[in-house]
């Protein structure tokens, strides 16, 4: 029971706190003041609304001058939020990515963008690009790489066949649930999931569930509606799509890799958002393919090393030529901006039989 004292100083302090509420709405309210001020200088100019690079380095500069208790890491989501509230009065952003509702797509699209977006759902990633493509939507969003299987394939290939070039990246730790109507594991029949899901739970199933059915879906929040349907199903999702359908956590984080995560590209067409400019912690990626010739590929590498650029991923795709030819899909730490890059990107260029600039960007911190 607490004393009278104690009481009093408790209130006191909420006193307090809602005084600065007070004081930071109004605050928040000048800031989106100036916003509109600069979202009306755009529109004059023809510029755009959203630069990844102006916010990835008006967020580092506040962790860097953050002097506590709040965390750093804690600095990044709440100045997304101000930033897309402010950039909702300019225009608003419209962003496609992988439905339905409760999707770790539309996690990372609102964990890039804010929750002040217009929200495009899209049956499958070639709808992201497609609609990003028309215009439908300003950016797109969609899954690159999963520490656990690698990368995703039909996103690569997408970007071989459209216009659409790569303005940001999102990474986000992946915590697959078990979710059923009933509040019980025994007499589950099918679990429904994407299947890459399926895939980053294989060792889990085939020891909880060895006799159910594995039913890939276009999407895990897609195997969670069904399962809102039938108790005789399990779908493997998000706790916002639990939370969406309805439904029970039966078995939480089931992910054969603890720390499984999955890496998103921001995707926007260059005629109405050009690339960002260097932020000063940059990725630059590209596709390319080589001669079919002995040493080929080192040659390829060589220009690299002569001008001291860093390659972080290194992957390769068949042609789908029928000759054994193959796309290398490459990440270099750094931006065509910076001389050093820019040579060695010229030199690259010069012993390539294709080459494709996919984009270059902020590097994602979180």
């Amino acid at each position: 029971m607490t004393s009278p004292a104690s009481d009093h100083d408790l209130q006191a302090l909420r006193t307090q706190i809602d005084s600065l509420d007070r004081e930071l709405l109004a605050l928040l309210n000048r800031r989106a003041g100036l916003a509109q001020q600069v979202g009306e200088i755009k529109k004059k100019e023809g510029s755009v609304a959203f630069r990844p690079e102006r916010e990835a380095q008006v967020i580092a500069g506040l962790k860097q001058a953050n002097p506590g208790p709040l965390q750093s890491d804690s600095v990044a989501p709440i100045w997304r939020e101000i930033m897309s509230a402010c950039r909702a009065l300019e225009t608003p952003t419209r962003v496609a990515y992988l439905g339905p509702a409760g999707t770790f797509s539309e996690l990372a699209a609102l964990g890039y963008f804010g929750s002040s977006i217009v929200r495009v759902l899209c049956a499958n990633a070639d709808e992201v690009f497609h609609a990003t493509s028309a215009g439908s939507a300003d950016f797109g969003v969609v899954p690159v790489e999963n520490s656990a299987e690698g990368v995703v394939t039909r996103s690569l290939d997408l970007f071989l066949t459209t216009p659409l070039i790569i303005v940001g990246e999102t990474s986000l730790y992946v915590r697959h649930n078990l979710l059923r109507r009933e509040d019980a594991i025994q007499g589950i029949e099918a679990v429904c999931a994407h299947p890459q899901a399926l895939a980053q739970c294989h060792a889990w199933l085939s020891n909880h569930l060895p006799h159910a059915e594995r039913r890939p879906v276009a999407s895990n929040a897609e195997g969670a509606r069904l399962a809102s349907l039938d108790a005789r199903l399990a779908g493997i999702a998000s706790e916002r799509a639990a939370s969406e359908f309805g439904l029970h956590i039966v078995a939480p984080a089931i992910q054969d890799d603890a720390h499984n995560r999955t890496r998103f590209a921001i995707v926007a067409h260059p005629h109405s958002h050009p690339q960002p400019r260097t932020s000063g912690s940059d990725c630059t990626s590209l596709v390319v393919s080589v001669p079919n010739r002995p040493g080929a590929v080192h040659d390829m590498l060589v220009p690299l090393k002569q001008h001291g650029v860093s390659m972080t991923r290194f992957e390769s795709r068949p042609a789908r030529s029928g000759q054994w030819e193959y796309y290398f899909y490459i990440d270099l730490q750094g931006h065509p901006d910076q001389p050093h890059v820019a040579a060695a990107l010229q030199e690259l260029r010069a012993v390539c039989a294709f080459f494709k600039l996919l984009g270059a960007y902020p590097i994602d911190t979180h």
